[in-house]
C-alpha cells in the first residue's frame, strides 16, 4: 500500500525567506520589505506563530512567478467616476 503523504510546507521567517530567494537568484530585486508587505496584505500564505509570521516559501515563489500574468488581466479601478456596485 502506498502512502499518500502531503509534502511538508516550507515555512520560513522573513529573513530566511529572503535568503532563499537570494540563493535562487543572486541578483534579485525583491526586498524583505516587499515580502513583508505581501505577507501582511494576505497575498501570500503565512502562518502566525505568536507574533511572528512564517512565510510559505512555495506560496511566495508561486506568487512571484504568476503575479505578472494575474495583474495584467485586472483593470485598474476608475477614480472619480460612479461605479456599479455588484
Amino acid at each position: 500500500m502506498e502512502s499518500t503523504k502531503k509534502p511538508v510546507a516550507r515555512m520560513r521567517g522573513l529573513k530566511e525567506a529572503h535568503a532563499e530567494l537570494v540563493a535562487l537568484d543572486p541578483s534579485t530585486s525583491i526586498s524583505r520589505n516587499y515580502i513583508r508587505t505581501l505577507a501582511i496584505s494576505g497575498k501570500i500564505p503565512v502562518a502566525m506563530v505568536g507574533k511572528r509570521r512564517l512565510i510559505n516559501l512555495d506560496g511566495l515563489i508561486d506568487f512571484l512567478n504568476n503575479e505578472g500574468s494575474a495583474t495584467a488581466n485586472e483593470k485598474p479601478p476608475e477614480i472619480g467616476k460612479i461605479r456599479r456596485v455588484v
